[in-house]
């Protein structure tokens, strides 16, 4: 074959690549048109009901202390000497199912079954906005573990509650039931707003079905902090 011919050949195949580039690329941005067109992506809630929080998250404080001083971490002075125990406690990051809130009064640390807690907590969160057909949020941490320094500071305003906390032991986190992060739009289109009556109702209700397996975790309703505070068994 001469050369002109394989130029020509070559000049043809990409001619036809070019073609069907633009074909499909054309085709995909109507398909995406068409896809924003429809709005955003709407909820389509089944099967939500709330638990009766007082009733069924009222573990006794003095039940969720001794198992939180028996498999916890004995209470740290201050950050770095938590960031010391890296065989006893993890460090918490943001996930793909919870945030963790601008912390004033403890520092993001958990013994490892208490961080494996909540991330199933996440886990089973997310998947039950889903079969509910609600669209996603992430739920968000509002306190950890607190320090001995944390406890000086609470200690101004109310030395009872934080001289018995089960936060000082790795063993506790608590979930706000008010607040929640709305997922980003999927693809520019935006997804409806959940009402935050749906997602504490959600959040009770795989909380309600961990805590009644009787040996993963104690819950307590706390009314004045808007939050389920949490602490792991085992």
């Amino acid at each position: 074959m001469r050369r002109r011919d394989i130029i020509r050949s070559i000049l043809a195949v990409a001619g036809i690549g070019l073609a069907l580039y633009v074909f499909f690329s054309a085709r995909s941005c109507v398909k995406e048109r068409r896809w924003l067109a429809l709005g955003p992506i709407e909820n389509h809630p089944v099967r939500i009901y709330d638990v009766k929080f007082a009733q069924e998250f009222n573990d006794l404080n003095d039940t969720q202390l001794e198992v939180a001083r028996a498999i916890g971490i004995s209470p740290v002075a201050n950050r770095e000497e938590a960031e010391g125990l890296k065989s006893k406690l993890v460090e918490l990051k943001a996930t793909d199912t919870y945030v963790i809130d601008s912390l004033t009064h403890s520092i993001p640390f958990l013994i490892p079954s208490a961080k494996e807690l909540l991330d199933d907590i996440g886990q089973a969160f997310r998947d039950s906005l889903v079969s509910k057909g609600l669209n996603p949020y992430k739920l968000v941490v509002t306190s950890v573990l607190r320090t001995k320094e944390d406890v000086a500071s609470l200690s101004k305003d109310n030395i009872n509650a934080a001289e018995n906390s089960t936060h000082c032991y790795g063993t506790t986190f608590d979930l706000g039931y008010w607040r929640y992060v709305k997922i980003p739009d999927l693809r520019g289109r935006p997804y409806e707003d959940v009402p935050q009556e749906y997602l504490r109702a959600v959040l009770s209700q795989v909380l309600k079905d961990i805590h009644d397996r009787g040996d993963r975790c104690f819950v307590k309703y706390e009314r004045q902090q808007n939050c389920f505070h949490i602490t792991v068994r085992r």
